[in-house]
């Protein structure tokens, strides 16, 4: 009867301790590549979110459409989506993050715009009343005022993007996904394990980053309670 190796990679064991040791550098790269598609994503999906939630709040016939589009997309199959954007972009990390874009906007948008329309209206007319204008008042009023609903929208979109990313390993830029995708062909249980593992970390720690910066941007929240 043959002893088992003593090898927890060659018993493909779930957690093994050989596998992050030997193959540090490429989870490193996995991690970072991860950790930029999901933060352009949810850069490039901010930037075109807030245009459109304040066109929305601006003519109330634009509100509809806007949330309606946004919607759909986030019901497409992100397969379907990559799918249809291979196209345009071809096999490259830029199909990934164009898709990751169009699935936060229906998050964003939507939150973004609660936000703006949560702001009561006795704080607009008191500060136009102080002689603000239509772009101070909304720098200095409206948006800081819609930040907690906002950045709730954000923390979802960016948790959503971390998962999503994954996906992009069907064309090759998915970050972790890429292992989780090659260790499910191999049937490689540490590095499906490992990569998932730290799917999950990057996720929580951004949750908890953009957290934290609420509550920096939000201090008179923390005073409420007090």
């Amino acid at each position: 009867m043959t002893a088992p190796p003593h090898d927890c990679l060659a018993r493909n064991e779930w957690i093994c301790g050989a596998y992050l040791s030997t193959r540090r550098h490429l989870l490193w790269d996995a991690v970072l590549q991860h950790l930029r598609l999901t933060g352009l994503s949810v850069l490039i999906g901010l930037a075109v979110a807030v245009p459109l939630a304040l066109a929305a709040r601006r003519w109330h016939w634009a509100a509809g459409p806007v949330l309606a589009a946004t919607t759909v997309l986030y019901t497409i199959p992100s397969l379907a989506m990559f799918s249809l954007l291979l196209p345009v972009y071809g096999l490259s990390a830029t199909l990934v993050v164009a898709g990751l874009v169009l699935y936060s906007l229906t998050l964003l948008v939507r939150n973004i715009l609660a936000g703006l329309r949560a702001v009561p209206e006795e704080t607009r007319q008191a500060a136009r009343g102080m002689g603000y204008g239509p772009v101070r008042l909304l720098l200095t009023v409206e948006l800081p005022l819609a930040v907690p609903a906002a950045m709730a929208g954000l923390r979802i979109a960016t948790v959503s993007a971390v998962s999503l990313v994954t996906v992009g390993a069907i064309v090759g830029f998915g970050g972790l996904g890429n292992l989780i995708y090659a260790g499910m062909n191999t049937y490689f249980k540490a590095q499906v394990l490992t990569a998932s593992v730290l799917c999950v970390v990057i996720a929580v720690a951004a949750d908890l980053l953009l957290l934290g910066v609420q509550r920096l941007l939000t201090p008179w929240t923390r005073a409420g309670r007090t």
